[in-house]
């Protein structure tokens, strides 16, 4: 408990693990805020917490599940990433060897993205009172081609996606043993900038991006179908999906379009642009597997699959989350 009581133990923590590993000027300084250079202008800000569980799982690990999931945010924004803040509520008892392998994995994910984690805070609440460690991470990024890449739907705008839907949701659920299932399946969990930037490079046009977190394919078309009041129709044979990761649905009973991912895009472009936005994100390791799914349409004003036998279903925003501390 001392270590979050502010003496000696947890300046000794913060110099110790924290600092150490995130290492830059601003934070050196180790003042009540950090003082950063921005560019004059509009800048995107957005904040989120952690409570994964387990903290480490196939392709990531809570700590860089915190960078890139705030990075991500700011990037499907069109805004380029640049400075984190990071709080760590820590559970008496936590073995500072974890902390650090969580703290070392944030910083490499922070290098990766492009960003530097300049200012944070630490808690430590009595054993039984937190699950390990909880992480909230805050981001501040500039828009260096323009404004946010938002602009109204219109029917026949194409509908994207850049890769493989559930990775992460599945990964993590499979890590937690309560399904003796064995499976290869790791999270797509990274840092979503470059992708973003070669994809409005590309596509001018281009009118919405969106990482489909929490609730999946399903809430983030949902929530950009009724906010510009269009429909969306997805065709269910022109989506990418893993072999392994539709196998342990089907067994679950979980819809793969309903699941978390952490390293994939939706993104809506006029259609002329669509063969050109779609080579570009197959030009990053990111994008591979980019493909067209869909279009917007004026009417019905939901969205819909066209099923591979030929019928139509409708995709309800979740009610809830199907699988829960996935993120």
């Amino acid at each position: 408990m001392g270590h979050g009581a502010g003496g000696l133990l947890m300046r000794r923590l913060v110099a110790d693990v924290f600092a150490r590993h995130f290492d830059n000027p601003a934070l050196r300084e180790l003042d009540d805020a950090a003082a950063v250079e921005l560019a004059s202008g509009q800048i995107a800000f957005t904040t989120d917490a952690y409570v994964v569980k387990p903290l480490f799982f196939p392709g990531g690990d809570m700590g860089k599940l915190a960078v890139c999931g705030t990075v991500n945010d700011l990037a499907v924004m069109g805004a380029a990433p640049r400075y984190l803040s990071a709080s760590f509520t820590l559970e008496e008892g936590l073995p500072l060897a974890t902390l650090e392998r969580v703290v070392a994995s944030m910083a490499a994910a922070a290098r990766e993205a492009g960003v530097e984690i300049v200012c944070g805070d630490t808690k430590v609440v009595a054993r039984g009172e937190a699950d390990g460690i909880f992480i909230t991470t805050s981001g501040v990024g500039v828009f260096e081609g323009g404004g946010p890449a938002r602009a109204p739907l219109e029917a026949g705008d194409a509908v994207l996606l850049s890769g493989t839907l559930g990775d992460h949701g599945v990964a993590v659920m499979v890590a937690r043993e309560q399904f003796k299932l064995e499976s290869t399946i790791e999270s797509d969990c990274a840092p979503l900038g470059g992708l973003c930037a070669a994809m409005r490079e590309a596509a001018p046009g281009l009118k919405f991006m969106r990482d489909p977190t929490r609730g999946g394919l399903a809430a983030a078309l949902n929530e950009v179908a009724a906010a510009h009041g269009v429909g969306v129709e997805i065709s269910e044979e022109k989506i990418p999906l893993d072999e392994d990761v539709v196998a342990v649905c089907e067994i679950l009973g979980l819809d793969p379009l309903l699941v978390a991912n952490e390293g994939k895009v939706v993104a809506v472009a006029p259609a002329a642009e669509a063969e050109a936005l779609v080579a570009a994100m197959r030009g990053h390791p990111l994008g591979a597997r980019a493909a067209v799914i869909g279009e917007v349409v004026a009417e019905p004003k939901r969205v819909f699959v066209r099923t591979a036998v030929g019928g139509t279903r409708i995709l309800e925003m979740p009610l809830a989350d199907q699988l829960p501390r996935i993120c």
